[in-house]
């Protein structure tokens, strides 16, 4: 996978170009593959935030905190469990 990092490509105050090493990423192979995995990544504390609880928290402490988020990740794959096996 290719890193997402963006060019720098501007002109400077000189007139000169900035010159980037990378090579444009968007060719590569492994730039599309990251990019939906990134997709499936994003879901999950979106799924959190407008359904779960995690928009707010309601309580303090680090162990309390991490324990509504857990819930919350089982509720989000609850939800996911019936899809894949509807799509078979």
């Amino acid at each position: 996978m290719t890193p997402h990092v963006a060019r720098n490509d501007a002109v400077t105050k000189t007139g000169k170009r900035r010159r980037s090493a990378r090579r444009p990423h968007k060719r590569h192979p492994g730039y599309r593959m990251s990019q939906a995995r990134a997709a499936m990544l994003e879901c999950i504390p979106d799924w959190g935030k407008e359904h779960g609880t995690m928009r707010r928290t309601k309580h303090r402490g680090i162990c309390r905190v991490a324990s509504d988020f857990m819930l919350n990740l089982i509720g989000y794959n609850l939800i996911r469990i019936p899809k894949p096996i509807a799509l078979s």
